[in-house]
């Protein structure tokens, strides 16, 4: 099959759908490859080393996209670009549909066949492709809580996790997936005071054997929540319903019992937020403020750090996309899991938790 990665064009999004080392291996397999010119350059590949690795060069997306029998990206196709996909074709890459019906139109439209990475599932009904960035992203919402607290960025001027004489910042998770999971690594390790919120017993304990008593494990009611953003420094929103619009955990009338340039990181944001107040935003321009409450809710944070992010994206979608280029859609019956990531089929949303949240 002829592969097509095209340069990523979405504000400073600058990972790559296929690395250098990953084109080796389609080549490896018999499959043409064709790249962007300047598609690698985020992760310091540029158009010499894809050349090396077997890739031909093309100097426009357009050639990309007109002649690719399938187009691995990162992150979901802008309206110029899914106005160049065509049936017959599969897409492959971040969706993230559930907020968004302007793509899922177009996509449909289209009549590309469109593989969502955040919805394949593996034989324990993981998401192995989702989870590369869940915890990129879950370690970067610290980093991003941290910097948004600082008051030369409108927040409380609190060092996350304190001197000695002077407290730690409370920070507040909600959700103890991935995401969470790797927030609480990276916010305990800098010795803030950290709350996570669940609503499985089971993975509460999990969570509680994991820290050895270091985090303080809460099961999620309204109340509960209602009384840790009282106290909350930094929230973070790390929410998962795979394929639906995220709950809305924190609603706008709660922001009145946080403290004054309290910060929430919505990294649930793709699939539409947890937080009432909730918008994308940008790396550009990555917050806002709403009653007195600094939002932060970027819709690619993985996109800050391309280098680990492109690299640990490939390692989980390199045997998939091999399948897909072997086989095409034929490799959907062969592996149950990977058909669950069929989002959009020849103008038909075909995953029903997507159908539902889109109202289709």
């Amino acid at each position: 099959m002829l592969v097509g990665v095209p340069r990523e064009i979405k504000n400073n999004e600058f990972r790559v759908g296929l690395t250098p080392g990953a084109v080796r291996e389609y080549r490896a397999h018999g499959h043409e490859v064709i790249v962007e010119s300047g598609a690698g350059a985020g992760i310091g590949a540029d158009d010499e080393v894809y050349a090396r690795s077997g890739a031909r060069i093309v100097d426009t997306a357009a050639e990309i996209f007109a002649r690719a029998g399938m187009i691995v990206k990162v992150k979901e196709p802008q309206p110029q670009e899914w106005a160049q996909l065509r049936e017959g074709q599969i897409l492959f890459t971040y969706l993230h549909l559930a907020p968004d019906p302007d793509q899922a139109r177009g996509l449909m439209a289209s009549g590309v066949s469109a593989i969502a990475y955040e919805t394949v599932t593996d034989t324990s009904g993981g998401l192995p492709l989702l989870a590369p960035m869940s915890e990129v992203a879950g370690r970067l919402s610290i980093e991003a809580g941290a910097s948004a607290l600082r008051a030369v960025s409108g927040g409380r001027g609190l060092l996350l996790g304190g001197v000695p004489g002077v407290p730690p910042a409370n920070v507040v998770i909600l959700g103890g997936g991935v995401v969470g999971t790797n927030a609480a690594r990276m916010a305990t390790g800098l010795g803030a005071n950290v709350s996570i919120f669940d609503r499985s017993l089971r993975r509460l304990r999990q969570l509680d054997d994991m820290f050895h008593g270091r985090v303080n494990t809460h099961f999620s009611t309204i109340a509960a929540i209602e009384e840790a953003l009282a106290t909350a420094d930094v929230v973070i929103g790390a929410v998962l319903v795979p394929g639906a619009a995220a709950p809305k955990l924190v609603t706008r009338g709660m922001l009145k019992l946080m403290k004054p340039r309290a910060v929430l990181v919505d990294v649930a944001i793709d699939q539409g937020g947890c937080f009432e107040t909730s918008h994308p935003t940008t790396h550009a321009d990555p917050t806002y403020e709403v009653d007195g409450v600094i939002h932060y809710c970027v819709a690619n944070m993985p996109g800050a750090v391309p280098l680990t992010s492109s690299h640990a994206l490939n390692n989980a979608t390199l045997p998939y996309g091999l399948a897909l280029a072997e086989k095409g859609l034929a490799a959907l019956d062969d592996d149950p899991g990977l058909k669950e990531g069929l989002n959009v089929d020849r103008g038909k949303i075909v995953n029903k938790v997507v159908a539902a949240a889109l109202g289709f």
